[in-house]
């Protein structure tokens, strides 16, 4: 769900192109429940193969993907690893809203407003382990790295950029800044429509936000950052401080250590909480036994896990592979009339 910091972030509007040659680390699973929310049929059921298996994930990972390969953008996908302990409260409200959806669902397939249907079905999305499994296999058979997090994927793709290891990361969600991201990309994507979970289409295109440029709008230092993030609620305190939003978060935090921003709010959090929920942000657990290596793409293994394992169209795959060879080719070929 990420902290809400959309009110006070500035974005500038980017093409995709503008990425080209440069490795972009995407928050896997963002991008995945992304799909599953998404790519589904009118009533809100999602892609399944003959034998009812899921598997909206692996067709947008599969298109998205090409995509982006299209354009030379080179992705490494981070996946998040065990959750620490603070975020237990996040996964229970988390449940309780698809526990709810689910009720909705079912009260909807009575009336048979198809609507609704799909409404409250997107809340029922769930991410399966065998779901993330496959989706770390396609994306190794795509012949791209995946990277592991100890922890939270956004801390560590943020450590890749902070290493200069990827140029920025790809997310939705804005905590990578708070995890240290020089660089953010949201809507990493051709689409210039998203469908949100109450249905409404809103228009989208490629942004990026830059933390430097944000820190300075706002007048604050990474440290104070945090802080305005811990105040409007984060996953690992949903809801924030009772009766602060964005704006009086910000009033609250400027020019003060955390410290300082902490005896303003005492009485609703301890300072051992206050502490630990700050070093969550500024000192994350990482991975650091980690490889990011491109490599060919093996036909063979995309083949048998979509065509043979899941049902999809052989020329379809074949088609969107054909083209990612001939934008290669064409890439190559530009390339080599640099030096002619």
């Amino acid at each position: 769900m990420g902290v809400h910091l959309a009110p006070l972030i500035v974005k500038k509007s980017i093409q995709l192109n503008y990425l080209s040659n440069r490795v972009i680390a995407i928050d896997a699973f963002n991008m995945l429940y992304q799909f599953l929310s998404n790519i589904r049929q009118a009533d809100g059921t999602p892609l399944m193969d003959s034998k009812g298996r899921v598997t909206s994930h692996l067709s947008g990972l599969f298109y998205r993907t090409i995509n982006l390969l299209e354009l030379n953008i080179k992705p490494v996908f981070v996946f998040d690893g065990k959750p620490p302990e603070e975020k237990e409260k996040e996964k229970a409200l988390r449940e309780a809203r698809k526990q709810e959806a689910r009720k909705r669902l079912e009260e909807a397939r009575a009336r048979e407003s198809v609507e609704e249907m799909a409404k409250y079905a997107k809340q029922t999305t769930k991410l399966s382990n065998e779901m993330v499994e496959e989706a770390k296999k396609l994306i190794l058979a795509l012949g791209l790295p995946v990277v592991q997090a100890k922890a939270e994927g956004e801390a560590q793709a943020a450590y890749l950029v902070a290493k200069n290891q990827a140029y920025a990361v790809a997310s939705q969600d804005y905590d990578a800044l708070l995890y240290g991201a020089p660089r953010l990309v949201q809507n990493l994507t051709l689409a210039r429509k998203r469908k949100l979970a109450s249905g409404k289409q809103v228009e989208i295109q490629p942004e990026l936000i830059e933390l430097h440029d944000v820190l300075k709008h706002l007048d604050l230092n990474h440290e104070q950052f945090i802080c305005l993030g811990l105040l409007i609620g984060t996953d690992f305190n949903p809801g924030g401080i009772k009766g602060i939003g964005p704006k009086k978060a910000l009033q609250i935090v400027k020019g003060k250590t955390r410290e300082q921003v902490w005896k303003e709010i005492k009485e609703w959090i301890s300072k051992e909480e206050w502490e630990n929920l700050f070093a969550l942000f500024d000192k994350p657990s990482i991975n650091l036994k980690y490889s990011i290596e491109f490599k060919e793409i093996n036909k063979e293994k995309i083949n048998k896990l979509l065509v043979q394992e899941h049902d999809f169209s052989a020329e379809r795959i074949e088609n969107a592979l054909l083209k990612l060879e001939k934008a290669r080719e064409k890439q190559k070929q530009q390339g080599l009339s640099k030096w002619i």
